[in-house]
């Protein structure tokens, strides 16, 4: 074997220019060991109690109502993704920066990772129903990152240092195993919590058993004209995989249908809770809703319609018989995402207010709420839409909030009227042109839909059929463009004659407003 040298020397002059690099390294590796140590024991322990996303879900809690609109104008659906992964930038760079503290000045690295565990153990019991014993993965993953990042760098050590602590030689080639070891139980840890956590695939294959009661009041068929079938027009029905998904939920909660339940409670004469199977028996409806989320800009995709099999929220709270007084349901998710829904909204007879199971002829997706969700016509997704519901809190705007309204959102979101150009985009033939789009404005109804190209006149669009009120509609015109550049733009007007308006606004803090405008290149 090689051994380092053994000429006395100060610690700075006996390393190698290396050494640094190394120590770097050992951090990073230390560190991942520890995450993925934290993982399976939170594996074992509580999903939710997992240091990465116990701590990524604390940054969604914490940021305001302009990052987030920013976050998912940015990234759209893939905001959470991004999410974790400049955490995991961030947590590598304080992880190489903890090796070669270590080095240096022992045991300022080993106390800088105990700090984030503290923090991580910390963050992860405040979570929403959380328990003393969420602290445990944080504490444990981070401890294996002590003891491996503390026998990593006295193994680095050079051999000055170390013979006045120990008097001992040691080979370089010891460090390099420690640091495979340590590679070795990141790998053996992650496999065991994927192991452990198999419940996505368990989730998975239950819910591709279920079939779906029949309903017993059933939506009318969309009629044939209500989807012009253009290239790059959004069809009617959203299938589900295109469907957005935007929310507040890190870790797709995995609820096993058996052993879900709904809470009826707060400021009702009978509270109940309904079970799975109890939900099944019930007289269920299908209605086609169009969703949309607060936080989609002026054109944008944030939106989908869909066919959904579900129970009324009405009937539940008739069963339940609120007190005079209320005016609110507080709905939460089993990730600890809430929603505060106006009590009337919920109770109006003319709205398919649903507690939803099926979309599109199938159970509702994972990721789209399953077992249940609710679907509520007309609202914002984030006062309404909760997914993976399990209780509804009948109460007051005054002694409740939802997620959003204290991170500077309205408590209250109607969806605004809107309309968007999907073709034609970039260049077309100079003649005829086939402008297309969607308009919406839920539980009221698009009742015209113009388009104006430059600053001439205003042409009135053919607007498809559509099954009622509650879903976006088709529309289309076609115009005569000479060659040049123009630019298109589209207003809806719904069937109360309320006309789109003009003034821009972001989605902060009800909903984005303006026209949709489209530059197109005509040759």
């Amino acid at each position: 074997m090689t051994q380092a040298t053994e000429t006395p020397a100060t610690p700075s002059a006996d390393r190698s220019p290396h050494d640094a690099l190394w120590a770097a390294l050992a951090g990073v590796l230390a560190g991942a060991a520890g995450l993925a140590v934290a993982e399976f024991v939170a594996a074992l322990v509580a999903p939710g109690a997992s240091t990465l996303f116990a701590g990524g879900a604390a940054v969604i809690d914490a940021v305001p109502g302009w990052l987030k609109d920013f976050a998912v104008q940015a990234f759209g659906t893939n905001d959470k993704a991004v999410l974790l992964g400049t955490m995991g930038v961030v947590l590598a760079l304080g992880a190489a920066l903890a090796g070669r503290l270590e080095l240096r000045r022992p045991p300022s690295g080993a106390l800088l990772i105990g700090a984030v565990g503290v923090v991580g153990a910390t963050v992860a019991m405040l979570r929403p129903d959380a328990t003393p014993l969420w602290a445990l993965p944080s504490i444990v993953g981070i401890g294996a990152a002590v003891l491996l990042l503390r026998s990593a760098i006295a193994r680095l050590r050079p051999v000055a240092d170390l013979r006045a602590e120990t008097g001992t030689v040691v080979d370089r080639r010891r460090f390099l195993a420690v640091t495979g070891i340590t590679a070795g139980v990141a790998v053996l840890a992650l496999a065991g919590a994927r192991v452990v956590s198999a419940g996505s695939a368990v989730v998975s294959a239950v819910r591709d058993k279920i079939r779906l009661p029949a309903a017993r009041e059933t939506a009318p068929p969309v009629p044939a004209g209500a989807d012009l079938e253009l290239d790059g027009l959004a069809p009617y029905v959203t299938p589900n995989s295109d469907f957005y998904r935007i929310d507040t939920a890190l870790r797709v909660p995995q609820l096993d249908p058996a052993e879900w339940s709904l809470r009826v409670e707060g400021m009702v004469e009978e509270p109940f809770t309904i079970t799975w199977d109890e939900l099944l028996a019930l007289p269920l409806e299908e209605h086609h809703v169009t969703l949309a989320c607060v936080s989609n800009p002026v054109g944008g995709d944030l939106i989908g319609n869909a066919l959904w099999l579900g129970y009324p929220v009405r009937a539940l709270l008739e069963r339940a018989k609120p007190q005079a007084g209320a005016d609110m349901v507080l709905s939460r998710s089993d990730d600890g995402f809430t929603a505060g829904t106006p009590l009337e909204v919920l109770q109006d007879p003319e709205r398919a207010s649903l507690l939803a199971i099926g979309m599109n002829g199938e159970p509702l997706p994972v990721d789209h709420g399953f077992p249940a969700r609710l679907v509520v016509p007309g609202l914002y997704g984030y006062v309404s839409a909760t997914k993976w519901v399990t209780s509804l809190k009948v109460t007051t705007f005054d002694a409740d909030q939802g997620y959003w309204t204290p991170r500077g959102w309205s408590a209250l979101g109607p969806i605004k009227v809107q309309s968007r150009i999907d073709v034609p985009r970039g260049s077309v033939a100079a003649g005829a042109v086939t402008v297309a789009g969607v308009a919406w404005a839920q539980h009221t109804g698009i009742g015209k839909v113009e388009v104006r190209p430059d600053d001439g006149d205003w042409v009135t669009a053919e607007l498809a059929e559509t099954v009622g009120t509650d879903t976006w509609r088709q529309w289309r015109v076609s115009l005569d463009l000479d060659a040049g550049d123009h630019t298109l733009a589209v207003r809806a007007t719904d069937t109360d004659r309320l006309v789109q308006t003009d003034a821009e606004a972001p989605p902060a803090p009800d909903g984005a407003t303006g026209w949709h405008t489209v530059d197109v290149s005509v040759g």
